[in-house]
């Protein structure tokens, strides 16, 4: 157990020494929900070039609903799950997080989100926060710009 401890510790200090080296998994890191693994794993993963939008990219992720329609009538199911799954992980776990200390009144949780908490389950909400997080992830990497949330809150970009 001590060897796995010591080991463990020189990972993270190696992935912490790569996340301060990159400026892109720096950039994401200041969005709420992501911390400096799910930054780093972005940046090391994500093209952005690939993708010609961000709501390609969370698809890509598979952070939207299937789509069972017919007849003009439109019915969506649960999250097609498509993509890379650790990456998606990463996102619904950072998502929950945020989700955990969203309350009215609180500077970091949006009306978007309170809103969404108040008719859907948390954990449904928290897929749509993540699928939310992704395109804010897509444009960050594609334009190069900051993280901005609106006025006080959190993920409402």
């Amino acid at each position: 157990m001590a060897q796995l401890d010591e080991r463990i510790a020189e990972l993270e200090r190696r992935m912490k020494q790569q996340h301060k080296a990159s400026a892109v998994s720096q950039l994401l890191a200041e969005v709420p929900g992501i911390g400096p693994i799910s930054a780093l794993t972005l940046a090391l993963k994500i093209e952005p070039g690939r993708f010609t939008s961000g709501r390609h990219f969370a698809a890509w992720l598979g952070l939207t609903p299937k789509e069972h329609s017919t007849g003009g009538r439109q019915r969506l199911g649960g999250i097609s799950r498509a993509g890379n799954e650790r990456l998606r992980q990463l996102l619904v776990v950072g998502a929950m997080a945020v989700i955990r200390y969203a309350k009215p009144g609180s500077k970091t949780a949006s009306a978007w989100l309170l809103a969404l908490l108040e008719r859907k389950p948390r954990k449904l909400a928290a897929v749509a926060l993540a699928n939310k997080m992704a395109r804010i992830v897509w444009a960050m990497m594609a334009t190069g710009e900051a993280y901005r949330g609106s006025k006080g809150a959190a993920a409402a970009a």
